[in-house]
């Protein structure tokens, strides 16, 4: 029998297919710019496979990708996997561990789509349209807010009256969980050395990005907060900003709470700098002389140079800083 594990972005789907008895990887794949004009899917297997097009959303990305392993011989049908295993970002503070998904799991990461609109509602796409197409095979939800859950107190409260945690849990969870511990644990074993004796500064960069400060293996602190808008410069979000901000140009534009929440998630970033939120792109526009292409790229770097060196404070030595994702 065979194990599916699927995780979904803001606007993309990557996925693994591999052996119950061995965990021996059989096919990997990717589907990106999913609601961009033109979408891809590739999948890497024994009979590669790949798809350009329009790809509407994440539902038909997921049958595109169960169209892909099919196609390329990796499966005969669905019934061959026995578990599909799902990344979701937002768990609150109510998932901890890998969950077995039921009723009232998916009513609670639907509850907490408006801590994470970009991804939790991809997530819950994804785990919905797998119980649409084999309704009895069980799946795994893996929370991205999970491994941050060691930070202390001082790193994930925020200075706010208190009664806003203990009413409406109002705290920094940070996300990209399952990369930043899979760095941590890649980093110590490419090292040779126990990764409980290892500071290390992460840097999962994408189309969304986050840094996290580990200690001994454990997450002390992380650069996204209570959603993954906070932080560094990403591909459609603002990352930190002066809160004031929000209220300012609410008042100067009229704009609602509903749009303010568009234009920090899908506006800014890169994006609001020059356009583009495809750093390939934006490279590429750099090199050719393009000013605004150049101010993105040197934003985003600055961001990140400002949370390693705070980080480096925080840790009090750092073995290692090391980058993973799609940049």
């Amino acid at each position: 029998m065979k194990v599916l594990v699927i995780n979904s972005g803001s606007s993309s789907i990557k996925y693994k297919l591999f052996l119950m008895e061995d965990l021996k990887e059989l096919a990997s794949g990717l589907i990106e710019r999913i609601g961009e004009q033109e979408g891809v899917c590739k999948l890497k297997a024994a009979t590669p496979f790949e798809f350009k097009g329009f790809i509407a959303d994440h539902g038909k990305g997921f049958e595109l990708m169960i169209q892909s392993l099919v196609s390329s011989g990796a499966i005969a049908s669905l019934a061959e996997v026995a578990a599909f295993g799902h990344r979701v970002v937002h768990g609150g503070e109510h998932f901890h561990l890998p969950t077995l998904v039921n009723d009232k799991v998916l009513k609670t990461i639907e509850e907490l789509i408006p801590l994470a609109p970009l991804h939790n509602p991809a997530n819950l796409a994804g785990i919905q349209t797998a119980l649409a197409h084999a309704p009895k095979t069980p799946n795994v939800a893996v929370f991205d807010t999970a491994f941050h859950q060691s930070m202390p107190k001082h790193a994930y409260l925020y200075a706010l009256p208190r009664e806003l945690y203990e009413k409406y849990s109002i705290r920094r969870y940070g996300f990209h969980g399952t990369s930043h511990r899979y760095i941590a644990k890649e980093a110590a074993k490419f090292l040779g050395k126990r990764l409980e004796g290892l500071n290390i500064i992460s840097l999962h960069l994408g189309n969304g990005d986050s840094a996290a400060a580990i200690h001994k293996g454990m997450s002390v602190d992380t650069s996204m907060g209570m959603t993954p808008l906070e932080g560094l410069i990403m591909g459609s979000r603002s990352g930190d900003v002066d809160p004031e901000i929000i209220f300012y140009l609410m008042r100067k534009t009229g704009k609602s709470a509903e749009e303010m929440d568009n234009l920090l998630n899908k506006e800014s970033g890169l994006k609001g700098i020059c356009g583009d939120n495809d750093m390939r792109v934006i490279i590429n526009r750099a090199e050719s002389g393009d000013e605004l292409a150049q101010l993105a790229l040197d934003m985003f770097i600055y961001r990140v140079k400002k949370y390693i060196g705070a980080y480096s404070a925080i840790l009090g030595y750092v073995d290692c800083v090391v980058f993973a994702g799609g940049i």
